[in-house]
């Protein structure tokens, strides 16, 4: 089976990309399971119902999520009817929502999800990675072979550990939060794929999918500044791994980067809550 993962989604310019190119990369590649993080779709911090539900017709089959996923007022309440979205399975378990499930994907083959959270230059939301990995990826293998893991976190380091540490118990390891793709994509010996950093959906002409002025005026002079989403000339990062439904072991690994057309942009008001 071949599986689509998207990086992470900034602002109403990447859910925009995600509705008028995912369904093409299905097409166009044969995918029959996407998932796709969303931590950053609601005006470039958190997510909304109403976020998620625009994106119904995009083809998008589980949303993975990190460490702004409770930013916008009134979520906490929302995920719980949200099955396919997931918060971090290391985060404390009395939150609400679920960190790993599993789900059917197009052409019938069990998929499992994990998310998770790192700990370093993370602020210390999560519990240990390794630990909730271990734990979940046993309950998940009970179901499937085929196990995609989103590891949303900062460190180069602690993304690589993580992939090695779960080599041969699942299909990908795939690294999201920096906004910034990486080019290390592998598949490991013990048959896992592996990407440090997916990248995100955002602006190209950006800091991270914020407008350049106030963030170098922030770095400049450490004042305070308004960091606003750039909506506009959009670049859809994503990575795509084979799978072989029954042992769960990746063949294949490669990274897709699709620009949105200037005519496609899309001019829908931001859905972000006060």
């Amino acid at each position: 089976m071949r599986l689509l993962f998207i990086g992470d989604i900034v602002g109403k310019g990447g859910r925009g990309a995600v509705r008028h190119l995912v369904p093409e990369l299905r097409r166009e590649y044969g995918c029959a399971f996407v998932v796709a993080n969303a931590e950053n779709i609601a005006g470039g911090g958190g997510i909304t119902r109403k976020c998620i539900d625009s994106l119904a017709d995009a083809e998008v089959d589980v949303f993975t999520s990190g460490d702004h996923v409770w930013d916008q007022r009134g979520f906490a309440e929302e995920i719980v009817t949200l099955p396919h979205l997931l918060r971090p399975a290391n985060f404390c378990p009395e939150q609400p929502g679920r960190g790993h499930a599993v789900f059917t994907a197009a052409d019938g083959t069990r998929v499992g999800v994990l998310c998770l959270v790192g700990r370093t230059f993370m602020n210390g939301l999560g519990n240990c990675p390794f630990q909730a990995a271990t734990s979940a990826v046993a309950e998940l293998r009970r179901e499937t072979p085929v196990i995609v893991v989103d590891f949303h976190a900062e460190a180069t380091s602690e993304k690589i550990a993580l992939g090695r540490f779960l080599d041969g118990r699942v299909s990908a390891v795939l690294g999201t939060h920096t906004h910034v793709e990486t080019a290390d994509q592998t598949v490991f010996p013990g048959g896992t794929a592996y990407h440090t950093d997916v990248g995100m959906v955002g602006a190209v002409e950006s800091v991270l999918g914020r407008a350049i002025g106030p963030v170098i005026q922030r770095f400049a002079t450490g004042m305070p500044a308004r960091f606003t989403v750039v909506e506009k000339g959009i670049a859809l990062h994503a990575t795509l791994v084979d799978i072989e439904p029954a042992t769960g072991r990746a063949s294949h690994i490669e990274r897709i980067v699709r620009r949105l057309d200037a005519g496609d942009e899309d001019g829908e008001p931001d859905h972000e809550m006060p």
